[in-house]
């Protein structure tokens, strides 16, 4: 009788905490939960690229992805009154620029790689943040920092050996890439923070520069041809990516910033779910093995 009073009372617990978390998500009131939507939403971005490697190249497709995401926040930023000013344009730049080119190199290995595979070697970046950190910064490791670039230079190594392997080395070695200038990116925003800039004028000023990089870039190509299909994957990846952007904000804004920083590690798990189900990307063993190192490392990478 005991066993069913527990029972019964743990079955109206759980059922009030769903009923909590309905009211939450109906009210926008989600907290680092935020961080779960913009996962999902990122590793549906990396399926439109996939997707849309088959009518674009890397550099289009960063191009359009940009594009959208300058002109939705700049409508937003002009229909509200906000000033587009900013007296730290140099800062922008850098880290515009080192954006730009983790969006490409990562845009380009989802287009060779598994997207599980592609989307973990771009989240090596808290890894590179924190050696960057000490290098350019002088910051001091802990030894819990020195063990999770342990822990994430092994799983790296183990993820890549099947690709360094094949001919997919340069995919491999572009997804890494991606991860080093998203930190070197990261370092940067945390400068413009300093500085007192919000975060819509950091993102603001990313997509513009990344737009007009994206514009110089493809003028050394053919563009491809634009139809209802390849239309309708630009409008996925525009709104998909744009939405993640504004979920992982509000994220950061209402939520404890561990915890959402932890939960970004979901968008591997997406991605490899998206993959398996849509491409057949089974993983062996150990690159699931991997891949958790990485998750571990840089989970304690960002708790320095």
């Amino acid at each position: 009788r005991r066993i069913s009073r527990w029972s019964r009372q743990n079955h109206r617990k759980s059922r009030m905490t769903f009923s909590q978390a309905l009211t939450r998500l109906k009210t926008g009131q989600l907290g680092a939960g935020w961080m779960v939507v913009a996962s999902l939403l990122f590793a549906l971005m990396g399926v439109f690229v996939k997707t849309g490697s088959a009518h674009f190249s890397a550099i289009e497709l960063v191009f359009y992805r940009t594009l959208f995401g300058m002109l939705s926040i700049g409508v937003v930023v002009l229909a509200r009154g906000q000033s587009l000013a900013t007296r730290h344009f140099s800062a922008h730049l850098k880290r515009g620029l080192f954006g730009y080119f983790s969006l490409l190199l990562y845009f380009y290995a989802i287009t060779q790689l598994p997207l599980a595979t592609a989307v973990t070697l771009n989240y090596t970046s808290p890894m590179f943040l924190a050696g960057l950190s000490a290098w350019l910064l002088k910051e001091t490791l802990g030894p819990r920092v020195v063990m999770s670039l342990g822990l994430g230079f092994a799983g790296v190594v183990l993820l890549l050996k099947p690709t360094f392997s094949a001919d997919a080395w340069l995919a491999g070695a572009m997804g890494l890439g991606s991860g080093l200038f998203a930190g070197l990116a990261y370092l940067h925003v945390r400068e413009l923070g300093r500085l007192g800039e919000p975060e819509w004028k950091v993102v603001f000023y990313f997509t513009l520069i990344s737009t007009l990089c994206g514009l110089v870039m493809m003028l050394w190509q053919t563009p491809s041809p634009l139809g209802m299909e390849s239309l309708g994957m630009l409008a996925g990846l525009g709104v998909t990516s744009t939405l993640a952007q504004l979920a992982m904000t509000r994220a950061y804004r209402d939520g404890n910033k561990f915890v959402v920083a932890n939960l970004a590690y979901l968008t591997v798990v997406f991605s490899s779910a998206l993959g398996a189900w849509l491409w057949g990307d089974v993983l062996p063993l150990e690159g699931y093995i991997a891949m958790g190192l990485i998750i571990v490392s840089g989970i304690f990478a960002s708790r320095r």
